[in-house]
């Protein structure tokens, strides 16, 4: 390989899995250079990965974290800042490349907007960005020039096997290629795949945080375990991509190989194929156009054997039809559906509502709160605070 230029990237969210695995590829890559890191509340790890990455700037939202890393750090060049304006200075900066947009939730949509307005290489970890405010994300990369990569596994495979790459990651979506009939996203179902409904109503948070195949956070966790997590990237499909409904599909595949398929009009499916790594669309995203090591382990094909595909199953896991539904419905939708499932994932964590109320705090949500057009970023944040403050009434009803 030659030699790169150096490009600085700056990680949104790097106490999590995604940020770790970032930094674990990083390390590999000496052309790539941390300018910025970012967390909410976890600052013996986040002062861990400044001694190690010596970046320029260290961003803690919360103000009293801030504070203790800034004296955990004194004696390092590294610049502490905090909350959102720390957050939207170290996307701005001129002197960054890339931004591994992977803070957890709604929190990380501000952010990762602003980096996309300022033109910036995002790497798009942060799912609710899209689902929050699908169109005028969208509209955001398309005026912008920004760079738009994803970094979900699928649909990092869907964009790997899609043609005209460029196109697509400058929010110009596919449809105008005429080319694609349908994406597949797959999912491997989680941790309770195979688990009745009546036992699905038992199961605890430390059983629903153990997927069988991923290493992530409780929260993302949590969502594999209920589909919503395929819900959700239903949703971010449709926005990434400029795709109809009716043209993204979803399958469940347990051995997480397949990592998402394209299929053209002329009959022919492409499929990405990969260790089941984040690493793996980490690097992709990291060295596009071009592709460079991740660390990640090579797929031995003749080892797995065989590989499954079959329908989910909407009835055990409502989630995911309660996803469908909302890009269906539209305008505010996605954002109170997104709202209102992390607020019962907090509550089913905290143990204080069941596995299976997710679901019905979610569906109850949606029902009493009137969708409206998602025409600007204030309107999709009241209603992201509307459905966050019905969902907190209904989960303390249902103790």
């Amino acid at each position: 390989m030659t030699d790169r230029a150096t490009e600085f990237v700056t990680i949104l969210g790097s106490t999590g899995s995604v940020g770790e695995n970032t930094l674990d590829v990083i390390s590999g890559h000496p052309h790539l250079q941390v300018h910025a890191l970012s967390a909410n509340t976890n600052v013996e790890k986040l002062a861990r990965q400044c001694r190690q990455f010596k970046p320029h700037y260290a961003v803690m939202v919360d103000e009293d974290s801030a504070e203790q890393l800034a004296t955990l750090l004194a004696d390092t060049d590294t610049e502490v800042l905090n909350g959102p304006a720390g957050l939207l200075q170290i996307v701005a900066d001129t002197r960054v490349n890339m931004v591994m947009a992977a803070v957890v939730g709604a929190a990380g949509l501000d952010a990762a907007l602003a980096a996309v307005r300022h033109g910036k290489k995002v790497l798009l970890a942060n799912k609710e960005s899209l689902v929050m405010a699908g169109d005028l994300f969208m509209r955001a990369v398309a005026e912008s020039g920004a760079i738009l990569l994803p970094i979900d596994s699928e649909h990092n495979a869907i964009f790997q096997c899609l043609p005209h790459q460029q196109a697509t990651a400058n929010g110009k979506g596919i449809d105008a290629l005429g080319e694609v009939r349908r994406v597949i996203l797959t999912a491997s179902g989680g941790p309770f795949l195979h688990m009745s409904s009546s036992a699905l109503r038992q199961v605890t948070p430390q059983q629903a945080c153990k997927h069988p195949r991923w290493e992530m956070g409780r929260k993302i966790s949590v969502d594999s375990a209920t589909l919503m997590n395929k819900g959700l990237e239903f949703i971010e499909a449709c926005f990434l991509f400029g795709l109809e409904p009716q043209r993204v599909e979803v399958l469940i595949h347990p051995q997480s190989v397949v990592h998402s398929l394209v299929e053209y009009v002329d009959g022919s499916m492409l499929a990405q194929l990969a260790a089941p790594d984040m690493r793996v669309p980490i690097a992709y995203g990291l060295a596009w156009p071009q592709r460079m090591t991740s660390g990640a382990a090579s797929l031995d094909l003749a080892k797995i054997g065989s590989l499954e595909f079959f329908p989910p199953d909407l009835d055990r896991f409502p989630c995911l039809r309660l996803g469908m539904e909302a890009f269906k419905v539209g305008g505010t939708a996605p954002a109170i559906l997104n709202a209102a499932n992390e607020c019962a994932v907090q509550a089913f964590l905290d143990e204080r509502i069941g596995f299976s109320d997710i679901p019905r705090i979610i569906e109850s949500v949606l029902a009493k709160i009137p969708c409206e057009a998602a025409a600007s970023l204030a309107i999709i944040q009241a209603a992201d605070q509307h459905a966050r403050i019905l969902g907190n009434e209904l989960i303390a009803k249902a103790k």
